[in-house]
């Protein structure tokens, strides 16, 4: 036990002196007007540079990244209950199928399942 406690000590010692290392070796920026200003062909930009990001397009991105993940979860459920309990199969399935409808339920309670609003 000594020995697990004392080789996790020195691999937290390696790796904080290999980020501090990094830390001081690296290439240090300094900022200034010209290096933050967009740059066209030489030219001071006509516009701002930053264009409003539909937030909304966002959160539907995420949902989105969220059900596949939750997809990828689901399938393998049909080969497992060949391998494994019936009932407790069927009882983990039930609750991550309700959990997933309840969240589904209350994004589309809030609206944000609507792209218009």
């Amino acid at each position: 036990m000594q020995i697990i406690g004392l080789m996790s000590i020195i691999i937290m010692l390696i790796s904080f002196v290999v980020m501090m290392l990094t830390n001081f070796l690296s290439k240090k920026n300094i900022e200034d007007r010209e290096k933050s200003s967009p740059f066209e062909c030489g030219f001071d930009p006509i516009s701002s540079s930053r264009l409003p990001f539909s937030l909304r397009f966002f959160l539907i991105a995420i949902i989105f990244l969220i059900f596949d993940v939750e997809i990828a979860l689901i399938l393998p459920m049909t080969i497992i209950p060949f391998s494994s309990n019936m009932t407790i199969w069927t009882i983990t399935s039930m609750m991550f199928l309700l959990i997933l409808t309840i969240g589904l339920y209350h994004e589309w309670n809030q609206g944000s399942l609507e792209w218009a609003s």
